[in-house]
């Protein structure tokens, strides 16, 4: 296996290992939701006037998967939709109470877990953190220029 083999799967070992120990509880505390719906709420309560197009890019999902997606969340009455005074054309969305309560839930989980791990990023020194967050940069910023070159655009 060369290094670049062994880093990746690795990387999905670790990502793998947090997940599973994370699922089994967040199944439970977020019934009847995908991830996929979950992170859409996280996306619409944390950014300004999400519309279909913002949503797309930040989930890294197609309009058309994401048009599906927010009419399933509106039906589970956890989003509803809006048009701004000066903007009738454009339909953004916001949680409703409901929405909230599980984006609520989704965070409260998060810093569960991040407390259960947070002994090993405790004992990481600043030059660790330094070397991997300069690798996570720079792979990051090759994708981004590998998106960039085969002109591919969230739609």
């Amino acid at each position: 296996m060369n290094k670049e083999e062994e880093l990746m799967y690795n990387f999905r070992d670790l990502f793998n290992k947090i997940a599973y120990l994370n699922k089994f509880e967040m199944e439970e505390a977020l019934k009847g939701l995908t991830s996929t719906e979950v992170h859409c709420i996280e996306a619409i309560e944390e950014n300004l006037d999400p519309n279909v197009r913002k949503l797309a890019e930040m989930l890294y999902m197609t309009r058309g998967a994401i048009s599906k997606l927010t009419k399933r969340l509106m039906k589970k009455e956890l989003i509803e939709s809006y048009r701004k005074e000066d903007n009738k054309k454009e339909i953004y969305f916001k949680l409703t109470a409901a929405g909230q309560k599980i984006y609520h839930t989704h965070e409260q989980l998060h810093a569960k877990f991040q407390k259960r791990d947070e002994k090993v990023f405790e004992e990481m020194d600043d030059t660790q953190y330094q070397l991997m967050m300069d690798f996570i940069n720079q792979y990051r910023n090759h994708l981004d220029q590998e998106i960039n070159k085969q002109n591919r655009t969230v739609n």
